[in-house]
């Protein structure tokens, strides 16, 4: 019996990945270039998608023109290959491409060779791929659901209900209801292990209240820092030198829309105050209505 030698498997090349800057600040976790539209240059529908406006318009516009110039010129180099068209004229030919591409059609040119033929049967299908691809790009940035929520711009630690408590507010400014909103809060710090490995640490911190069924004005989170809590034992110097940082973050279903909506927010140690509370937002009127005062959003006081 004659034994086939086992074949050997290639070794894949795997291509190096670029460098990934990370620049730590009070605790303030910035990975340069990330969220930017343009470090998706690799990825054109993504690119496309978080494109500012104003560039996704003027990408359109250089597209178009550029696109009708092309057939433009192999109009041109055709000869006359266009009725009513002046003999040699460039700009007939594109205004020519441009009722080709839209599928207009005036009537005024049209094309009266077989050369001619082919290039509008040619551009009329890049026309109408090209219709629906943009129509496609232009109703997902449309209908991409956003949340305007708003984070207060710091945490505080202070005491409630005799416990020392982790606080800080968010509100919805869109003044409908977000529904079945979720509250998640993290803390990431740096740790050494027990066997000298430096790492990155994330806990989940347990609030008082994770969720509520309607986020419609402001919302107060709270943890209690109790001996379960990482943050036990902390203070403010070994919240810089352990680069702490805490994240929010909400989730909930837009009743407009009917569609889930989310929103973050990140405090670095030296948005961490502590022994502060934050000014009463609620007020009364004299004749006994509430209301909600965003003007005093941010403001804290210190305590005595």
């Amino acid at each position: 019996m004659k034994f086939r030698p086992k074949r050997l498997l290639r070794k894949q090349r795997v291509r190096p990945l670029s460098r990934v800057h990370i620049k730590i600040h009070n605790g303030q976790l910035e990975i340069m270039g990330m969220g930017a539209w343009y470090s998706y240059w690799r990825d054109p529908y993504h690119l496309l998608l978080t494109l500012p406006w104003s560039g996704f318009l003027c990408l359109i516009c250089i597209f178009y023109v550029t696109i009708n110039a092309v057939f433009a010129l192999a109009y041109w180099v055709g000869g006359d290959c266009i009725a009513n068209a002046r003999p040699g004229s460039f700009l007939d030919a594109f205004f020519f491409s441009v009722q080709t591409l839209a599928s207009i059609g005036y009537g005024a040119m049209y094309p009266k060779t077989t050369y001619a033929n082919i290039i509008v049967t040619i551009e009329a299908m890049i026309g109408v791929m090209g219709i629906a691809m943009l129509t496609g790009l232009a109703f997902a940035r449309f209908s991409r659901p956003t949340a305007r929520v708003i984070f207060s711009r710091v945490t505080l630690i202070t005491v409630y209900e005799g416990m020392p408590t982790l606080t800080f507010r968010t509100a919805n400014q869109r003044r409908n209801m977000i529904l079945e909103a979720q509250m998640r809060l993290y803390l990431m710090r740096d740790e050494v292990t027990a066997e000298g490995q430096f790492m990155r640490r994330i806990y989940d911190l347990k609030l008082l209240r994770n969720q509520t069924p309607s986020f419609t004005l402001s919302w107060s989170v709270m943890h209690v820092i109790d001996q379960s809590s990482p943050l036990y034992g902390m203070t403010p110097e070994s919240l810089i030198q352990t680069n702490t940082m805490l994240i929010a973050s909400v989730s909930g279903i837009d009743e407009t829309v009917s569609q889930v909506v989310h929103a973050r927010h990140s405090y670095g140690a030296d948005e961490i105050l502590w022994n502060h509370q934050f000014v009463d937002i609620m007020h009364q009127t004299p004749d006994g209505h509430r209301y909600v005062d965003y003007q005093y959003f941010h403001d804290v006081l210190p305590l005595e």
